[in-house]
Order: C-alpha cells, then sequence, then structure tokens
C-alpha cells in the first residue's frame, strides 16, 4: 500500500510534444516555452490535487514520424499523464493511432482543417468555421473579391481546407475558373512563377485575392517575393491562416504592411487577461521582444481547462478527465469565455487583423464566440456527420443513418 501511495504522489508529468528543431521549429519552440510557462505558474499556485506538475519535452524535430515515435515514449517510457503538442495536421495523424491504441490524452492548439474528432484529442484551435469560411466571407462582402488563389502548403491541412473553401466559394457563386489552386513543399523558396500566375489571375480586370494556408518557413520566401513583384495589399490582399505575431516578428514586415491574417486572437486584444498574459510571458521568458500569438492562447486554454477537469475528477486518469472536462469554460484573452462543447472542440471568437508595420496586428473585424465544428457542413459526405462525445460516444455519427460510423479516426 505504501508504495502506491508514494507513487500517488510523486510529479504529475506534462508531456511537450513539440518540434524544437527543422522547419517547423520557427513556430513550435514558442509552444513548448507556453506549456512550460503555464507548469511553473501552477506550480507556484500549489500544483493540482497537492501534487507539483513536471514538464516531461521532447524535440520530434519536424519528422511525422517522429511524432508517433516520441508519443508513445512520454506514454510508455516517461509516463505523463497529459500531452500537449503537434502543429502541423500530419503530425496529428500521426500522433492518433498511438493515443488512441494506449488511451492517452492530446491538447492540439492549432487551427485545422477539421474533419475529426477523436476521443483522445481536446482541439483547441479552430475548425474551418471558425477561421477560413469567416475569412473567406470577409473577402466576398468586405473586399469584393471575384477571383481566388489558393495557395497552400502540400499536406493535410490545406488540402483538405481548400476542398471545403473551393465548394464553398463554388456555393456563393464564384465559378470553377476563377479559383487558382497551388501547393507547394514544406520550405519552398521559389515563390516568382506561383506569384507571377496569381498576378495573370487579374489581367481581366477582377479583383484577385489569396488565400494563403502556407506553413513554416517558406511564407519568408512568399511575402518577399510578391513585395518584388508590385504586389501590395490594395492589388492582391492576401490573408493567411497560419502567419501571426511570431512568424513575423524574424521578418522586415514593410512588404507585408495591409495583408491580412485570420486567428481567434491577436496580441493587440484589449483586455486585462490579455494585458496580464502578455506580461507573464515577457517575464517568463526574460525577452521584452517575445510576442504572443493565437496558438499560444489555445496552448493556455487548454492547459487550463485540463486543470479544472482533473480538479473536478479528482485525478488525471483520461477517462475521467474526458468526462469531467466537457461543458467546462474557463477565460480567454480576448475578453469572452472559452467553453469545451461534446465533439472536443471550443467556442471561440473570429477575429481579422491587418498586418502593421511593427509586425502586430490592427483587428479589423471580430465575432462572438462561434462553436468550432468538426465536421464540415459545405462537403456532402460530412455534413451528415455529427461529433458527441457526452450522449452519442462517437465522434462520426451519421445523422442519417443515425449509427457511429466508426470510433477509431481516420489516419
Amino acid at each position: 500500500m505504501g508504495r502506491m501511495a508514494f507513487a500517488e504522489g510523486g510529479p504529475i508529468k506534462v508531456g511537450v510534444l513539440h518540434s524544437l528543431s527543422g522547419t517547423m521549429a520557427i513556430s513550435e519552440t514558442t509552444l513548448k516555452d507556453t506549456v512550460l510557462m503555464m507548469v511553473a505558474e501552477q506550480n507556484k499556485k500549489g500544483g493540482i490535487l497537492g501534487r507539483q506538475l513536471e514538464a516531461v519535452v521532447v524535440d520530434p524535430a519536424s519528422d511525422w514520424p517522429l511524432f508517433a515515435e516520441k508519443a508513445r515514449e512520454l506514454l510508455t517510457v516517461s509516463k505523463v499523464d497529459v500531452m500537449f503538442g503537434c502543429w502541423t495536421s500530419v503530425s496529428r495523424k500521426s500522433v492518433l493511432p498511438v493515443i488512441e491504441e494506449l488511451n492517452g490524452l492530446l491538447f492540439y492548439p492549432v487551427q485545422y482543417e477539421g474533419e475529426e474528432s477523436s476521443k483522445n484529442v481536446i482541439y483547441t484551435g479552430a475548425a474551418p468555421n471558425q477561421q477560413a469560411i469567416p475569412a473567406t466571407d470577409y473577402f466576398l462582402e468586405e473586399l469584393g473579391i471575384e477571383k481566388f488563389a489558393l495557395l497552400g502548403t502540400d499536406y493535410v491541412y490545406p488540402r483538405t481546407t481548400n476542398n471545403i473553401l473551393e465548394a464553398y466559394l463554388k456555393s456563393k457563386g464564384i465559378a470553377a475558373e476563377d479559383i487558382f489552386v497551388n501547393y507547394t513543399p514544406f520550405g519552398h523558396s521559389d515563390w516568382s512563377k506561383i506569384v507571377a500566375d496569381v498576378v495573370a489571375l487579374g489581367a481581366d480586370g477582377k479583383k484577385v485575392g489569396v488565400i494563403s494556408t502556407i506553413n513554416g518557413d517558406a511564407n519568408i520566401g512568399f511575402y518577399k517575393e510578391l513585395a518584388a513583384a508590385g504586389v501590395t495589399a490594395d492589388k492582391i490582399p492576401v490573408v493567411a491562416f497560419s502567419v501571426g505575431e511570431e512568424e513575423l516578428s524574424g521578418l522586415d514586415t514593410t512588404n507585408l504592411v495591409g495583408h491580412l491574417a485570420a486567428w481567434n486572437y491577436f496580441e493587440t486584444a484589449e483586455s486585462p487577461a490579455n494585458a496580464e498574459f502578455i506580461k507573464a510571458w515577457k517575464a517568463f521568458t526574460g525577452d521584452e521582444k517575445r510576442v504572443t500569438n493565437d496558438p499560444m492562447e489555445a496552448t493556455m486554454i487548454g492547459f487550463n481547462l485540463w486543470v479544472q477537469a482533473v480538479e473536478k475528477a479528482g485525478t488525471t486518469a483520461v477517462d475521467p478527465v474526458l468526462d469531467a472536462i466537457v461543458g467546462l469554460e474557463t477565460p480567454n484573452l480576448t475578453g469572452g469565455m472559452a467553453k469545451l462543447l461534446p465533439n472536443h472542440h471550443l467556442t471561440k471568437p473570429v477575429l481579422i487583423g491587418e498586418i502593421r508595420a511593427d509586425g502586430q496586428f490592427d483587428i479589423i473585424s471580430q465575432t462572438g464566440p462561434v462553436p468550432g465544428d468538426a465536421w464540415t457542413d459545405f462537403l456532402p459526405e460530412s455534413a451528415v456527420l455529427d461529433s458527441d462525445w457526452v450522449d452519442l460516444k462517437c465522434g462520426m455519427y451519421n445523422t442519417e443513418t443515425k449509427t457511429c460510423v466508426q470510433l477509431q479516426s481516420n489516419y
């Protein structure tokens, strides 16, 4: 008995599964630091259930299969109670079979393509209806865009998001020939031909807009080439879904002024919670220049929901925590509340920001809380699907046949 009690009194282990090297390190290192800050703050408050937290950090190195190996190592060797991690969808999909097999728990903090709801994942980033669709509406309604260039990095998130957006644009009366889609590999650097193709779209006088799902360091070359080709935001606006304060902090932003990004948080949001978070972040990093961004907010929201759920369940065991977490709320940084829904997604406001010369954003549009939709309404095969881990105990429920299509995720 004594040994068991001793084990219970040991630290609660928090796994951190983010790339600290390779093409995604530019974005993911910050999220590792965010988890470390949250752990340190929680420990100052006395930990959880009277136990201290210990972060276990690994580096999957922007190598997608390595994410699965590192997740397995965290769960079986380090025996972590929870994991915070992944950025790209390909890394998350690599981890899914491992956490579903071992009944692990992953908090995933980045906007993504939806079309998924795993029992073992809490999705704290935006689904397409909380970012991609509202941004497209902004292009259509506010900017009068008539032709669309959908430019993405070649992996599952951009491809699925653009499939959804193509269907959505067609439903809004945009002709197929007025939608240009292009994919480039991670780390792509030669953008001259693609930018020339985008410029050529406007030769007929129709207004062109770019929707960018370009991820990682390829963005640097993309925006440089736009500037070199004389493409300013008033001529051809770009709205990006993967470019935030962190990605801009290392760049000369003169080329980017006026271009847009859609997120659920910007550092310039005015709220007491945000002011406090920024102050804590600068103090934790010891760097006045370190910026905050949307996936950091999503990481913080996920961490705070997990703490609440563990306290409510009285244990870090995954199933009781999952039972406890649905319906919980925690403050976001824009002045509202984030609520966890039965589909393991959050309610989030949608913000559109315009890039300023200092690499920050002017918030030009903001909605109230939008509930995240795991399965899009704009693809016929997904429109009939629902996710509900409380009543239906299923992440992929067909509302027409009234059956659970599958319990395990699509890998």
